[in-house]
């Protein structure tokens, strides 16, 4: 099967799992619980998650899934074969909460490498997809990114983990990149953060998130202009296309700059004032 045709289905399920999630926010019957502790999970995450993986089962049997909600033997999958990596509700917490920030992502991964990507907002009616070398659309439409070249006019969004705990050294690299940027945005959606760098509405985002956070997002930047990578190497064995941890994507003008900044606020080697 093509590529392209392997994009259109996921499109068309995407768009499936968005009017499912519009219902649901519609009615307000959906329950809540917490997963970890500290993350919010409602039964519609699992209602789309079950749905996504029903459809891409009867359209691509037998191929390998990596979702956030239904992959209990995750540690068995074999990351470079052919893999549906999905994240039903990327924005759960905005879900909940009535927000508009919310998103269905869905890519394929073969051999480690990102293939496609669709990025579906159903309160914002916006699609953005990307088939690997072909560039990157919203709405059908082709995107790229900003032209910003001064880290002082760039606006650059970020997310902090669930775990409390986990946000404390998280705090030094904000305060950094505030001192340093036009402005910061946490809106909730590294899925769609990344395509609003894709688009040019954000000139950077840089997080540590899970596979289904990112793998689609990440590719539909790239596909529009952006660079993309991590602040220190991966591991050996995952593949960059699916390890989450310190990534930075950017205008490729203020990458550099970004990553350098992130580094010494690790190290504590910051002067202030800037």
């Amino acid at each position: 099967m093509s590529l392209a045709k392997r994009l259109e289905d996921a499109v068309e399920i995407a768009h499936q799992a968005g009017q499912v999630i519009r219902e649901a926010r519609a009615a307000q019957d959906f329950s809540q619980r917490y997963k970890n502790g500290s993350e919010l999970v409602t039964d519609t995450d699992v209602a789309v998650d079950t749905l996504i993986a029903e459809h891409l089962e009867q359209r691509f049997p037998h191929e390998s899934r990596l979702t956030e909600e239904l992959a209990p033997d995750r540690d068995g999958l074999d990351l470079h074969a052919a893999l549906w990596v999905v994240d039903p509700i990327d924005g759960t917490v905005n879900f909940a909460h009535g927000l508009a920030h919310v998103g269905v992502s869905i890519a394929w991964v073969k051999e480690g490498r990102t293939e496609l990507g669709v990025v579906h907002a159903p309160f914002l009616n916006e699609t953005f997809t990307a088939i690997r070398g072909e560039g990157a659309y919203r709405n059908g439409e082709r995107i790229r990114v900003s032209r910003q070249t001064s880290m002082a006019r760039s606006l650059i969004a970020t997310g902090f983990p669930y775990n409390r705990d986990r946000r404390v050294p998280l705090l030094r690299r904000f305060s950094a990149v505030l001192m340093h940027c036009q402005d910061i945005r946490r809106n909730g959606s590294a899925a769609l953060d990344l395509c609003d760098v894709a688009c040019g509405r954000l000139d950077a985002y840089y997080e540590s998130v899970s596979p289904w956070d990112f793998a689609a997002g990440l590719l539909i930047a790239r596909e529009a202009g952006a660079r993309t990578g991590h602040l220190y190497p991966c591991p050996t064995g995952i593949p960059e296309d699916l390890y989450g941890e310190n990534i930075i994507v950017s205008t490729p003008d203020i990458h550099a700059e970004l990553a350098k900044l992130l580094k010494r606020a690790d190290e504590d080697r910051l002067e202030w004032p800037p």
